[in-house]
């Protein structure tokens, strides 16, 4: 089963291909995202990683975790499911 990985820290500069290739060299990788923001479409320095085995996965954070990718060292570990929004009076969305 996939396990879907945070990493935080990323370079601006870098895209889903080059992400890919980075967890590529550990394991088989799912899929691969990063975050932009919705009114620049750029880079918001995070993104996430499906890696296709919980092995593969824990190798990453493991291998992964405070490495060095064009000058910022990333942040990888298990991603937590995404919490639901809250509206602007403080109440939980859909």
């Amino acid at each position: 089963m996939a396990k879907k990985l945070f990493v935080g820290n990323l370079p601006y500069s870098i895209d889903e291909s080059a992400l890919r290739d980075v967890f590529a060299e550990i394991g088989e990788v799912a899929s691969a995202s990063i975050v932009t923001d919705r009114d620049t479409g750029r880079s918001r320095g995070f993104g996430f990683v499906e890696m296709n085995s919980d092995a593969d996965a824990q190798t990453a954070i493991d291998a992964l975790n405070g490495k060095e990718v064009d000058g910022r060292q990333l942040t990888v570990n298990e991603a937590r499911p995404r919490e639901p929004r809250r509206d602007m009076h403080g109440r939980r969305g859909r």
